[in-house]
């Protein structure tokens, strides 16, 4: 099975060798016909501590690494 891969900016940075990635996606809503921005964060192993606020993280899937990280950074693109 593939793992899924995602892309978003890091709202926090805060923990040890861990960031908090915000992934936005848009989807048509079913009903009004409108396009809507949902939001979600994810914690991510960040190994070398190089992320910092506002950076463009990709993460992939993983195994539990502790009680709230199933993610890890792959890639990096400092925001300008």
């Amino acid at each position: 099975m593939p793992k899924r891969i995602l892309e978003g900016v890091v709202v926090s940075d805060k923990g040890d060798k861990t960031v908090v990635v915000k992934v936005e996606r848009t989807l048509l809503h079913p009903v009004l016909k409108k396009i809507v921005r949902l939001s979600k964060k994810y914690h991510a192993h960040d190994e070398g501590n190089a992320l910092k606020v506002g950076d463009v993280a990709r993460i992939v899937e993983c195994a539990p690494k502790s009680k709230l990280k199933r993610w890890e950074v792959i890639s990096t693109a400092s925001a300008s």
